[in-house]
């Protein structure tokens, strides 16, 4: 296929901007715009890092795209991993995408994923194969290149724009042997190389590792040892969507003699489809429920489980906590991790380990043992993609700053000049035009963060308290005042996870003293009588200032600031203020008539 030209030179520029998976490794989402027309490249999601309690998965903010929903033409996914894919069903329930075009196991797993959510008809999916050519727009047309990946199905997608072709890697690296024998198509992207391309943006990942990815099939012959050695039992994990690892797994397997349980939701489903369109090759006999598997005698069995990563509600973490109710560690078990941490899991997985091995398992792990090896390529097969394609401009993508900066060197090594390549951030707009590149402003990004019932966004408030809570505790004031601004009874005073020398009932005389402070000193400013003699209150003020007050004493007293939640319980019958007294008199709160007649005003229910 020839590239696009024009007779004339094109009069707009092609927008480049990332929404996700720049500085920051996962949620890869990339948005091509040119004039009323936007494709999307990819939608995927990211791990919640410590500090944000109680979220389950991180979004890329997508107001720039709801706010501009009318120009969506379509979406290409270039492979089927969750940080790739794992974010559409949850962008689908806020603008619909006309059709997707992906790879046949990432649409498999996907469509799953839409029919969970509710969202299968806010779009159309068709798949594609190696070489086809698929149209999005008037602007945009996007050849699929099949390369390798720790995932099968994987593609480099050359799009054509009417400013030029902008060929984008995904995830790679140059695998020679691949396990299915889906070879890397070098010819097609050096054609591409030969007739032109504007512009590259290439994987970053290991852009700081020297030399060369190792083939995939290279961690066969270690798996091959530790499957030989183990006497008893043995329980592997890895990524789920590594099909071409749990392939080799369910090979090993079966070489010996071991029949497989396979745990964990992802597991299963993976699985399931990468068998229904033949990625992974093994006969039904192999598979046995867990159930049966744990009357096996120990040396016969396979577990293959999710959880590489500590993820708390994955199956191996369950079992290291003593939590599933089918799986308990044995003597004798091997648990085999066929996956390194990724950044911000190290500690989970480090505490997984040690606990397995607390309770009396084998465990192998980590890069010495060889059982793992990156699905993304090195410097040496980052050069070669730079050298196939002799992009005029450069653009590094899904990578930490680090990794797209060393990557940037790596292309002036090449021979790309400095000023013909952009290092930018998530939001940032990247102009293309035939003769340059440049960062042209910016647009909303960020992250928007979903807890474990996935049924709304975290907002930033409900974050920071959470992480206030874990950090300082929770003390708890209930306070009933009167329409005098009087306590009808002492507050009641919890603490939750605060750290404190002072006694709880020297505190709760602290706390009454401070709240009779605050309303009796300044109850005019809250209060006011009406016209037809009710006593009307802003309790809201009210609050806000007992609040400060408190807080202001919890920080001396306690040299802490948990975080306070106050209560205060209002009187429900309105008050009637008696008629002989002047709506400004009930204002005041300076000496004792004062007292007397706002004592006579009402009766608190």
């Amino acid at each position: 296929m020839n590239q696009q030209t024009t007779s004339s030179q094109p009069s707009s520029s092609l927008k480049i901007i990332p929404l996700g998976g720049l500085h920051e490794i996962g949620k890869n989402t990339c948005v091509f715009e040119y004039e009323d027309e936007i494709l999307l490249l990819d939608a995927g999601l990211a791990f919640p890092t410590d500090g944000m309690h109680g979220v389950n998965i991180v979004l890329p903010d997508m107001s720039y795209l709801i706010e501009n929903r009318h120009k969506i033409k379509g979406m290409i996914v270039t492979h089927g991993h969750e940080d790739h894919i794992g974010g559409i069903p949850f962008h689908l329930k806020q603008f619909d995408i006309p059709v997707i075009y992906g790879p046949r196991l990432a649409m498999a797993l996907l469509e799953g994923k839409l029919e969970e959510a509710g969202v299968a008809d806010h779009t159309e999916i068709r798949t594609v194969r190696p070489r086809d050519i698929v149209r999005v727009g008037k602007s945009f047309l996007v050849e699929y290149i099949r390369n390798t990946h720790s995932m099968a199905d994987s593609f480099t997608v050359a799009i054509h724009t009417p400013i030029g072709v902008v060929i984008h890697t995904g995830d790679f690296k140059i695998d020679h042997t691949p396990v299915d024998g889906e070879q890397f198509d070098f010819q097609k992207l050096a054609e591409y190389g030969e007739r032109g391309v504007l512009c590259l943006l290439s994987d970053s990942t290991n852009a700081e590792v020297p030399g060369s990815t190792p083939s995939e099939r290279s961690v066969f012959p270690n798996l091959d040892r530790a499957f030989g050695q183990a006497d008893g039992r043995l329980i592997v994990t890895t990524f789920a969507s590594s099909v071409h690892r749990v392939n080799m797994l369910l090979e090993l397997a079966q070489k010996h003699g071991r029949s497989v349980a396979v745990v964990g939701r992802s597991m299963l489903n993976v699985i399931a489809h990468a068998r229904n369109l033949g990625y992974v090759t093994c006969s039904d006999s192999l598979f046995v429920p867990l159930k049966q598997a744990n009357s096996l005698p120990p040396e016969k069995v396979m577990i293959l489980t999710t959880g590489s990563q500590g993820e708390p509600m994955a199956a191996l973490t369950r079992i290291a906590n003593q939590g599933h109710r089918q799986v308990k560690i044995q003597s004798g078990d091997t648990v085999i991790f066929s996956a390194n941490p990724i950044p911000g899991n190290t500690i989970a997985v480090v505490n997984t380990i040690d606990k397995l091995m607390m309770l009396g398992a084998k465990v192998l792990y980590g890069r010495q043992a060889g059982l793992h090896v990156s699905g993304h390529g090195a410097q040496e097969d980052q050069k070669l993609m730079i050298a196939m394609t002799r992009p005029k401009f450069f653009m590094p993508v899904h990578g930490e700053h680090r990794m797209l900066v060393k990557h940037s060197e790596t292309a002036q090594n090449m021979g790309i000049p400095a000023e013909n390549m952009v290092v930018i951030d998530n939001g940032d707009i990247v102009e293309l035009t035939p003769d340059s590149i440049a960062k042209a402003g910016s647009v909303t990004a960020g992250i928007a963060l979903m807890d474990s019932s996935r049924a709304g966004v975290v907002e930033a408030r409900t974050l920071r308290d959470r992480q206030h809570l874990a950090e300082e505790g929770l003390v708890t004031v209930s306070a009933a005042i009167d329409w005098n601004g009087k306590l009808m009874v002492p507050p009641v005073v919890h603490l939750r996870g605060v750290v404190s020398a002072v006694e709880l009932s020297r505190l709760e005389k602290w706390v009454t003293g401070t709240i009779e402070r605050s309303t009796q000193d300044r109850w005019g400013e809250y209060s006011q009588t009406l016209t037809n003699g009710q006593i009307e209150v802003d309790w809201d003020r009210l609050q806000g200032q007992l609040e400060t007050d408190l807080r202001r004493l919890l920080r001396r007293e306690l040299k802490s600031n948990p975080l306070l939640l106050l209560l205060i319980q209002q009187p429900t019958t309105p008050a009637i203020a008696p008629t002989e007294v002047p709506a400004k008199t009930q204002k005041s709160t300076r000496g004792p008539s004062s007292r007397r007649r706002k004592a006579s005003s009402a009766v608190a229910s």
